[in-house]
């Protein structure tokens, strides 16, 4: 009797883990990330005077206390703008719910996205609490090289940077939904 072959099941190169990521871990990795962010802006708020530098690695590392009252990378950080707290907390509120939206609809087998929602998630939150409560974004961690100082920035920042570039590779690997030539 001959015996019916099954066709045989690959999975998709989409999924980088064999198991699936839920809304819990993304949860808890964007609390995690939240209060890293928070603990270290609190110490340096205590410990390190603001404007000042503590020299951390000779010639490439400060630890910093400065206050952007600006968007991303010091943007709008020198503008005066009458109502430049509530702008700023405007747009941060309205990324975080679209980037929440956006979490919320991703499949739980797609686990660099998820990873990298949920790190952008914490970052976004942190960042979002300070320029409520405070006006500001306390940052500082300052990276340079000579003379050259790039923009000051913390936990929130790194985890923002880190999920987006998981964003960007998810994208890179995705291969559902493209066709392929037979």
């Amino acid at each position: 009797m001959p015996s019916k072959k099954q066709p045989m099941m690959t999975q998709s190169p989409k999924k980088l883990s064999s198991s699936p990521m839920s809304r819990q871990v993304m949860g808890a990795i964007t609390i995690i990330i939240l209060a890293l962010d928070q603990l270290t802006k609190h110490l340096v708020q205590t410990y390190v005077q603001l404007n000042d530098a503590i020299e951390i690695v000779p010639g490439s590392l400060n630890l910093v206390h400065v206050r952007n009252t600006g968007a991303a990378f010091g943007f709008l950080n020198v503008v005066d703008l009458a109502y430049k707290r509530v702008l700023m907390t405007s747009v941060a509120l309205a990324a975080l719910a679209a980037i929440g939206f956006y979490a919320w609809r991703v499949e739980v087998h797609e686990t660099l996205s998820r990873t990298g929602l949920a790190l952008i998630l914490g970052g976004a939150i942190g960042n979002l609490i300070d320029r409520a409560f405070l006006g500001y974004v306390i940052d500082f961690i300052d990276v340079y090289w000579g003379n050259i100082h790039f923009w000051a920035f913390n936990v929130a920042d790194s985890a923002i940077t880190v999920g987006a570039c998981l964003l960007i590779m998810d994208m890179f690997l995705a291969t559902d939904n493209v066709p392929t030539s037979t």
